[in-house]
């Protein structure tokens, strides 16, 4: 993990419009941190015009640097003390219906560091969404525009980011201070991520399909970088082959290909594993929410699993997790006009136990119960209520998680009809009459799920009552 960053260990997903059930563009991650409990809120930040001289600063390492004085609005998932531990804006949809997700930490190897060091006090992901995100038009436009800022200030650390736009969706890698690869994910394909080099073979002759540092030739074959004979694999070449990969990320990326294709068989600690996957099942949201709030479900190595051994059920490091703050799926349609095609789903919780709630982007504010979250428990608050049932769950997983996993079917149905009636009553409106209905929409829908939770808690509650260990059966006769 990073030294002094708060941010500690995602799991990335992305699929292409083709291999996605409807047709959409779909970027999703889990926001892991380095402490469990780490309160987040949800904001939309506005949109701006001819606001010149405006500045960014990083409260982590002095970064600071003057943005455009035009920028689009754009929802974002930030700390709550972010003086203290830094924005961590994460993920959002701006205007223009770009979406990024900001960071999933990468690691490069010591061979490259040692000719391209990292950047103290450069561009961070603490400030790394919004230094982006409210300027781009494309999601090729967005990583031209941080391989640009990379280029200017440098990156402190290795982080990889995800961008989509309603056609395209792209995987960016920053391994060193300065050099960078990115790979178009192809329509009908998917990749799933996990804290080290995804990308292996670079056509240099494509730039549809891949984008890269300035020089980043070069600097290989100056520095006699590349451990192969023969092609160009960024993975062989930057990235790292440890104890640490096989243990703690590259069976997270081995569960996810094998529930999108249980058919083929897989060593959990192969580091060859492939990034870009093609499978015959079309992707849903649901899936991915399956997968963010997977425990290696159903294999020797579940945690919860009362038959596997010990040692198995420690063995990987799972992809759901109590330290997960937010889970997100940002979803560009294709089906739909563009003014209500981009959806941010947000789970503020364990994504194992909690729901992903569809926002519409178009918007013109969040619900109370999200942008003003407290730093100490408070039950009125989205993270709160959402983290307190996930261990709520746990805590008696036995006896819970048949009543949860209802609880999640009910909600998943009741939140996709949600969708599609807004979506059909969305046509009567436009502009800024249509910005006013979304965003009611969206708070309805957030009312709708905090009243569904509440009773859920109660009969949760009430159940538990009766598994207390203080109990005694006695004669009714006495």
């Amino acid at each position: 993990m990073k030294k002094n960053h708060l941010d500690d260990a995602c799991t990335t997903i992305l699929v292409g419009k083709n291999a996605s059930l409807d047709g959409s563009t779909m970027i999703a991650r889990n926001d892991d941190t380095f402490f469990a409990v780490a309160p987040h809120s949800f904001v939309l930040n506005p949109a701006v015009n001819g606001e010149k001289g405006r500045k960014v600063k990083s409260w982590l390492n002095g970064f600071e640097a003057e943005v455009p004085e035009n920028g689009y609005k754009w929802p974002a998932v930030p700390n709550v003390d972010y003086k203290k531990f830094g924005y961590y804006d994460e993920s959002g949809i701006n205007g223009k219906n770009v979406a990024m997700s900001a960071t999933e930490s990468t690691y490069g190897n010591e061979r490259a560091l040692a000719f391209d060091p990292l950047v103290k006090d450069g561009m961070d992901e603490d400030v790394i969404v919004r230094m982006v995100l409210p300027y781009v038009d494309s999601a090729k436009g967005a990583v031209q525009r941080t391989g640009e800022l990379i280029k200017k200030f440098g990156s402190p650390a290795g982080n990889s980011v995800l961008f989509s736009d309603k056609d395209d969706v792209w995987y960016m890698e920053i391994v060193t201070g300065h050099h960078w690869v990115a790979q178009r994910i192809p329509d009908d394909s998917y990749a799933v991520c996990a804290n080290r080099v995804s990308i292996q073979q670079v056509d240099f002759n494509n730039s549809d399909e891949f984008m890269w540092s300035e020089g980043i030739q070069e600097f290989v074959e100056k520095n006699h970088l590349n451990t192969d004979k023969t092609g160009w694999n960024f993975r062989h070449i930057f990235g790292t082959d440890n104890l640490k990969d096989r243990h703690y990320n590259t069976p997270r990326v081995w569960f996810g290909q094998k529930y999108f294709n249980p058919e083929i068989q897989q060593d959990p600690e192969d580091g060859e594993l492939p990034f870009i996957m093609k499978t015959d099942h079309k992707i849903s949201v649901d899936d991915i929410e399956y997968v963010l709030g997977s425990h290696y479900n159903e294999t020797p190595f579940d945690p919860f699993s009362p038959y596997a051994s010990e040692d198995d059920k420690h063995r990987y490091r799972p992809i759901g997790l109590n330290r997960t703050q937010n889970s997100h799926v940002l979803q560009i349609r294709n089906d739909v006009p563009e003014e209500y095609a981009a959806i941010m789903w947000l789970c503020i919780g364990y994504p194992t136990f909690t729901p992903y709630i569809p926002f519409y982007t178009n918007m013109n504010e969040t619900d109370p119960s999200y942008n003003d979250a407290s730093l100490e428990f408070n039950f009125k608050d989205a993270y709160w209520m959402y983290k307190a049932l996930s261990v709520l769950v746990e805590s008696n997983y036995t006896e819970f998680i048949q009543d949860d996993i209802d609880y999640l079917t009910e909600i998943r149905q009741e939140l996709r009809e949600a969708v599609a009636e807004t979506d059909k009553l969305a046509a009567n409106y436009s502009g800024d009459e249509l910005v006013e209905f979304l965003t009611d929409r969206n708070q309805k829908v957030v009312k709708q799920m905090q009243e569904k939770t509440h009773k859920f808690f109660g009969e949760l509650y009430t159940k538990g009552i009766n598994l207390s260990k203080l109990t005694f059966n006695m004669d009714a006769n006495l």
